[in-house]
């Protein structure tokens, strides 16, 4: 056993590392018999020991067999450390996709900033632009002038020409915008207007001279065409026209839709119809559908313009609904037999367009109504021969139409005192 101290030793010192326990090694070894140990114990020592050795000796070969193993693993981990510490990016297949990815994000993030700096650049020059559109759209109606007067001349009707009249009206010798009348006594007085249309301009004809005006009504300007002359002079049919042949107030809507549908992108629109009429200074929703008549009156409100409580307002979203409503509303319409005209219309018929917008680009919101008017006719008393309640009605229609030119004169001389507050329609339908 002296010689072989060494070997234990080292073995020992292999376990310890192994973190193992030598006397349960041994113990647990399936060379050893140690049931075979204790019937021998009554051998002597050297043969106890000689057996001992021979036992230990397979244990002693399989712990450097591991010390070995165990070696060679410490060997093999700093390989592998010292290949670790030498791999970089391009060690892997398909590097250079990873760096194209990541050379993209970076562009990304680039290009969205820059696209979100031009898109709001955009933005600010798109309200600029609109606004100094707008300027310049409405400077040029108010050079023009804030109010205009045009000039329909009709052609005789069948009556008139088979009762041989002719027409008083010379276009030929006067000069662009004025006509003369010829009176009964052969004497001409000349009159000037912003236009004039011949008996052979047609609907389309009048309505293009108006259209720029029915426009700023979107731009939230409030804008009023009203048509005015003696009874029988076509007033209605200007205004409300035929199936074939329809008016401005048709074409003013269907404009007004076009118009909105070019602006869709930056501007939000919103469109309702209310229809009304002033009947001996009685105010009548002429869109109640039950056919009740409620009592209406005009009110301030606290934006300081006038406004009628409880008065219908129908939204629309396309030309055809509007057309059946300006149909129903026409159906109800006041009207009466005079020596002027068989159906004459009694009432001053109010279509009210309120416009509701919205800017996309800043939220910017306006309101905006746009009245277009068929007035009564305007009539001489003594001349239509009428008496009772034709009578009463005339009254009330020349008083109303003599406020009217009260307050176009005032609004024309730009006097600080506006008269609208003598006549129930002049009161509704103006706008400070």
């Amino acid at each position: 056993m002296a010689d072989k101290s060494p070997e234990l030793e080292t073995l020992t010192m292999n376990m310890k590392l192994l973190k193992l326990d030598p006397d349960q090694t041994l113990e647990e070894s399936p060379n050893c018999d140690t049931g075979s140990l204790e019937c021998n114990g009554d051998d002597s020592n050297s043969e106890m020991q000689s057996e001992q050795e021979q036992q230990t000796l397979p244990i002693f070969e399989k712990f450097e067999k591991l010390s070995n193993k165990v070696a060679n693993l410490r060997k093999e981990h700093m390989a592998l450390c010292n290949e670790v510490k030498i791999i970089t990016a391009d060690s892997f297949p398909g590097s250079e996709v990873f760096t194209a990815l990541q050379s993209l994000g970076e562009e990304h993030e680039i290009l969205k900033k820059k696209y979100q700096e031009e898109c709001q650049a955009l933005k600010n020059r798109c309200q600029l632009e609109c606004s100094e559109r707008r300027r310049l759209y409405n400077e040029v109606i108010e050079l023009k002038g804030n109010i205009r007067v045009f000039c329909r001349c009709r052609p005789l009707n069948d009556d008139e020409i088979a009762k041989g009249s002719t027409s008083v009206v010379d276009f030929e010798s006067a000069q662009e915008n004025e006509l003369k009348i010829t009176g009964s006594d052969s004497s001409k007085k000349q009159f000037k207007f912003d236009h004039i249309f011949k008996p052979e301009d047609n609907q389309e004809a009048v309505f293009a001279q108006t259209s720029p005006l029915v426009v700023s009504a979107l731009d939230g300007f409030n804008v009023c065409i009203f048509a005015y002359g003696q009874t029988g002079t076509g007033k209605t049919f200007t205004m409300e026209g035929t199936n074939e042949n329809r008016g401005v107030n048709y074409r003013a809507l269907e404009e007004l839709f076009r118009v909105s549908e070019e602006r869709s992108d930056i501007m939000k629109y919103e469109l309702f119809v209310s229809m009304l009429e002033v009947y001996n200074e009685k105010i009548r929703d002429l869109l109640v559908e039950d056919g009740n008549i409620k009592k209406l009156e005009i009110k301030q409100s606290a934006e300081g313009t006038q406004e009628v409580p409880g008065l219908s307002e129908v939204p629309v979203y396309k030309t055809d609904e509007v057309w059946e409503l300006l149909k129903r509303g026409s159906r109800v319409r006041s009207v009466g037999s005079t020596n002027a005209n068989e159906l004459s219309s009694r009432s001053h018929c109010l279509l009210r367009l309120t416009v509701l917008g919205k800017n996309l680009v800043n939220g910017q919101q306006t309101r905006s109504h746009l009245w277009l008017v068929d007035l009564a006719g305007s009539e001489r008393v003594g001349k239509i021969e009428v008496e009772g309640e034709r009578l009463k009605e005339s009254q009330f229609i020349n008083k109303s139409l003599s406020s009217l030119g009260d307050v176009i004169s005032a609004l024309a001389s730009k006097t600080a005192h506006i008269p609208y507050r003598y006549a129930s329609y002049t009161l509704t339908s103006y706008h400070r």
